[in-house]
């Protein structure tokens, strides 16, 4: 992969050029000193993957990744930051902006495995598997709709999401009449002080899933690990490995069939900006179950790639802008 480095700190950009160069596929393209030039390099020579730092001259890492991301010459973006702990909210800032994941930054004494693996590399491989173009699942057979629970939006998002998630979830009320469960794609690390953001920009509940928790009104909850939430008999969540081999984690497509094979009562699904296609099946499926389903439109997504896919399968009975999603769940949960 191509890699663009942007981090105005010497001995940074040497660590991560050492930990790149143990990869022989990985070359790094160019580095940038501060946020101006990342978004001039990527429009000169784009790169697979940007690795972003957060604090720079000129303007930070989370206005870098807005502007790399509404350009046209959008790309995959990597927050890489001294400590993410430490800059939590700016990392969920810069993942609101459009950025994927986030990792520390390596340094010229950390070590690797005998492989020559390091969390910097492991998050590089994943976005790299994001970029491939991944098989059409096959779809999970559609059972009837039932009644019995109480209603439950679904939502996917990816890049882009924090910030979108924070905008539909901050317009519904604290008796919002459903229950809300999210697939977000962030790494298990950042769920919990994801979830507390969120709990801040919205008047319901926000909290991590756990295993066995069961849906109630006005309550959110995050998937929070590095597996699959989905929906089980009985109309309480749980997680799963399974399967193992989809580059998306947690997976908003596992938890939409889940839902189509499991849930007892109505669902609305909701795919909200993102890269990849992550959800488009899932949320084909819903639909062709008989539930209402959303996409965010092209215009008002971060990166308009999950609800484009969605919106090229015909998933989506309503493609909508982010600011009337929230209205648009309002009316449906009311009827």
């Amino acid at each position: 992969m191509n890699i663009g480095i942007v981090n105005d700190m010497p001995l940074a950009v040497e660590a991560m050029r050492r930990t790149i160069a143990r990869r022989p596929e990985h070359r790094v393209l160019w580095v940038a000193t501060d946020g101006a030039q990342a978004v001039d390099f990527c429009a000169a020579q784009p790169p697979d993957v940007v690795l972003m730092d957060l604090i720079m001259p000129r303007f930070d890492g989370v206005e870098a990744t807005r502007r790399i991301m509404a350009s046209s010459h959008p790309c995959a973006i990597l927050v890489v930051t001294s400590s993410v702990g430490a800059n939590a909210w700016r990392v969920y800032e810069a993942m609101g902006a459009g950025a994927l994941d986030a990792v520390d930054t390596p340094t010229l004494t950390s070590g690797t495995d005998a492989e020559g693996n390091h969390p910097l590399l492991t998050k590089i491989d994943q976005i790299g598997r994001l970029l491939e173009k991944p098989a059409m699942p096959k779809p999970l057979a559609i059972a009837p709709v039932r009644g019995g629970a109480a209603p439950l939006v679904a939502i996917g998002a990816s890049a882009g999401g924090p910030t979108a998630l924070a905008a539909v979830l901050g317009k519904l009320p604290a008796e919002f009449p459903a229950s809300i469960a999210v697939v977000q794609h962030v790494d298990q690390a950042f769920a919990a002080g994801m979830a507390e953001w969120l709990d801040g920009q919205t008047a319901l509940n926000v909290r991590v899933a756990v295993e066995g928790d069961r849906p109630r009104a006005g309550e959110v909850l995050l998937a929070a690990t590095n597996d699959h939430i989905h929906a089980l008999r009985g109309g309480t969540f749980g997680y799963t490995r399974e399967p193992a081999s989809t580059p998306y984690r947690p997976s908003v497509d596992v938890f939409f069939h889940s839902l189509v094979e499991h849930w007892q009562g109505i669902a609305i699904g909701v795919l909200l900006t993102g890269m990849g296609r992550d959800g488009a099946i899932g949320l084909k499926a819903m639909r062709a179950k008989g539930y209402h389903t959303i996409a965010q439109d092209e215009a008002s997504s971060a990166v308009y790639g999950m609800p484009k896919a969605a919106a090229a399968l015909d998933a989506a009975r309503a493609i909508l802008p982010l600011g009337r999603i929230a209205d648009e769940l309002m009316v449906l949960v009311r009827k």
